[in-house]
C-alpha cells in the first residue's frame, strides 16, 4: 500500500536562491511522475523562451499576472517572444488568477511576471526530477552572488533537457 501526500499551505522544501523562491510540493521518485511546486514570480522575471524534448509542464496561476505562451511559431526569433506569432495568428496569453498554460514535448514555451506585483503559479514537470535542476541553479546562483557565467547557466540547462530559444532574467524557469 502506498501513501500520498497531504501538505498544509506553506509546507513543503524551499528551494531559494539567485531570486528563485520555489516550495517543493511533490518531489520526483518511485511514486511521483511529475514533480510539483508552487513558485512565486518576481515582477520583471521573463524566463525566455525554450524548449523541452522530453518534458511536459503544466502552469496554473494561482496570484496575479503572467504572460504564458505555448506554441511553435511561424518564425522562431532570438529577440522578444511576445513578438511571435502562430499559424493560426494566436500571440501570447496575459493571464490572471486560474490561466493555465500546458506544454507537450518539443513545444516551445514562456512565462513573464511584467507587472509590478509578484505572481504565483503551481508548477508540475513530468518526469519528475526538475527539482535537481533549481537546485543546481540556485547553488550556482549562490555561489556567484547572482551573477553566473552565462556558459555555466546554459551546461545546467541543457544537462537537464532545457534549451533556451530567447534570451531570459537568471535562467531560473
Amino acid at each position: 500500500m502506498s501513501t500520498g501526500a497531504m501538505l498544509p499551505p506553506g509546507a513543503g522544501r524551499v528551494i531559494e536562491g539567485g531570486g528563485l523562491h520555489a516550495t517543493l510540493k511533490v518531489a520526483g521518485g518511485d511514486s511521483a511522475l511529475t514533480s510539483t511546486f508552487e513558485i512565486d514570480i518576481a515582477p520583471g522575471f521573463d524566463v525566455g523562451a525554450h524548449v523541452h524534448t522530453h518534458g511536459e509542464e503544466l502552469f496554473y496561476v494561482l496570484e496575479g499576472t503572467l504572460d504564458l505562451l505555448a506554441f511553435e511559431p511561424v518564425k522562431r526569433t532570438e529577440g522578444d517572444w511576445h513578438d511571435w506569432v502562430s499559424p493560426t495568428g494566436q500571440q501570447f496569453l496575459r493571464g490572471g488568477p486560474g490561466s493555465l498554460l500546458f506544454v507537450p514535448a518539443g513545444c516551445p514555451h514562456a512565462f513573464a511576471n511584467l507587472s509590478n506585483r509578484p505572481a504565483k503559479m503551481l508548477f508540475q514537470s513530468a518526469p519528475s526530477g526538475h527539482e535537481d535542476y533549481f537546485e543546481e541553479l540556485t547553488a550556482l546562483l549562490k555561489e556567484t552572488e547572482g551573477k553566473p557565467d552565462s556558459g555555466a547557466v546554459q551546461r545546467i540547462r541543457e544537462r537537464h533537457d532545457i534549451h533556451q530559444l530567447t534570451g531570459f532574467d537568471g535562467g531560473r524557469g
